[in-house]
């Protein structure tokens, strides 16, 4: 069973979008495309807040650690 979790690879912040990405086994830069104009569309609120969000929720990946 796959699991939502950070990516410790494909990071350019925390690794929520690189995750999601791996998740729905998606191009990380549609995704972050996704979320740029998601940001932008709710004047910056609604993106920045999923975000700080997502960076305290999402466990972070135990594939390969990173630091």
């Amino acid at each position: 069973m796959k699991k939502l979790t950070k990516s410790s690879t494909d990071k350019k912040w925390d690794g929520v979008l690189g995750g999601l990405s791996e998740y729905l086994n998606v191009d990380p830069t549609l995704i972050r495309l996704i979320f740029v104009i998601l940001t932008i569309v709710s004047f910056g609120l609604g993106g920045v807040i999923a975000y700080v969000i997502a960076m305290f929720i999402m466990p972070e990946d135990q594939g390969e650690s990173s630091n």
